[in-house]
């Protein structure tokens, strides 16, 4: 689990690092045990007043993709430098017109492929000594969140249920098709006798 004054430190060394016109301010810098992710804020679009909504998030959709585009190289500098200060890869994320944006980050694999918030929660459950692995974590969120829903899974899968029954009620298709299939020109039909097999051969 970081400290607030490791996390405080790793913010202020970004705070000093980061080129003065990368971003508007700083908005955020979280950590784990394999990432820093630093979430800043850059200039919204200007837009006619009025502009439909539409407009307006295709416009911050814009401005976001054109600043990871213009930083990529700073970006990267700086990540270098702080992956060999801090032995952690670095992520970024921006905030425009009130819309948040996360680059491209880990997914640390915990029996499945998990996000930085999500691990976060996963090492607060360590840290306050109710599991000891992030694997133990997982599996009681597993069972807080099983606890709490109990009464919709059990109608879930009675809903399933029904639907299996359901289903096996309908007709057998396969079956059917064989019963509809008519006989050959050349076989007999039930019911009708084949004169070649039971008459003796004329002339004889």
């Amino acid at each position: 689990m970081i400290t607030t004054e490791q996390n405080e430190k790793l913010r202020g060394w970004f705070a000093g690092r980061l080129p003065d016109d990368l971003f508007e301010s700083l908005a955020e810098v979280t950590v784990d045990r394999e990432e820093i992710t630093v979430v800043g804020r850059i200039p919204e679009p200007r837009l006619t007043e009025g502009a439909p909504a539409t407009e307006r998030a295709a416009a911050v959709e814009g401005r976001i993709q054109e600043f990871r585009e213009r930083t990529r190289e700073d970006r990267i500098e700086v990540a270098r430098e702080a992956e060999h200060r801090f032995r952690k890869k670095v992520s970024w994320g921006v905030e425009c017109g009130g819309e948040r944006a996360l680059f491209t980050h880990i997914a640390a694999p915990v029996m499945t492929r998990l996000r930085q918030p999500e691990r976060q929660v996963l090492d607060t459950l360590i840290a306050a000594g109710v599991a000891r692995s992030r694997s133990d974590a997982l599996a009681w969120c597993v069972r807080l969140v099983q606890r709490h829903t109990d009464d919709w899974l059990t109608e879930l899968r009675e809903s399933l249920e029904h639907v299996q029954r359901v289903r096996a009620q309908g007709p057998d298709t396969t079956a059917g098709n064989d019963q509809a299939r008519p006989a050959p020109a050349d076989e007999p039909t039930d019911g009708q006798m084949d004169d070649s097999s039971t008459q003796p051969p004329k002339g004889g």
